[in-house]
């Protein structure tokens, strides 16, 4: 069985700006997003994810592409760009915080984030692709100079989440 999960991209009106998530486990910029639950659709899981996170209702707009991993620090992820309904930025037990950043000023990321917000805001037809920035080397510069937010990384994907 592939453990699926789902990232969803939200953009301003114009487009200028993407919704963020500073997750609680590992406290970074991210966007928003989760695990399939069984039986799930990732449509719906996106919206339930997103709504979890973040506080607001969308509407799943289109499937931006579809990203395996090469190895097993990431998951077989839908990447979707999803439009606001309704609702309000509230943290939640997952998120300590909710914000729009410009696109020209986003916060420092881990991999692949900047490279899924990059292949939403250029609209083109779906993409299939290997998560290849989500590697081991990576994963050892980052022990290196972000030993805290690696280890919290490490101990969230066995299962132990440090959410304070």
């Amino acid at each position: 069985m592939i453990i699926q999960s789902v990232s969803g991209v939200l953009f301003s009106a114009d487009r200028s700006h993407v919704l963020l998530i500073l997750r609680r486990d590992v406290p970074v910029w991210v966007l928003p997003g989760g695990g399939v639950d069984p039986n799930e659709e990732p449509e719906r899981a996106i919206v339930r994810e997103i709504l979890e996170e973040t506080g607001f209702h969308v509407k799943m707009s289109r499937l931006v592409g579809v990203y395996s991993p090469i190895n097993r620090l990431a998951r077989f992820t839908h990447l979707y760009e999803c439009q606001i309904l309704a609702g309000q930025p509230t943290p939640s037990s997952e998120t300590k915080a909710v914000r729009f950043f410009p696109m020209n000023d986003l916060p420092p990321m881990p991999p692949p984030f900047l490279e899924w917000i990059q292949d939403a805001h250029t609209v083109q037809p779906t993409l299939y692709k290997q998560l290849k920035s989500v590697n081991y080397w990576n994963l050892f510069k980052n022990f290196i100079l972000h030993p805290y937010l690696a280890a919290r990384f490490l101990l969230s994907r066995m299962g132990l989440p440090l959410n304070f």
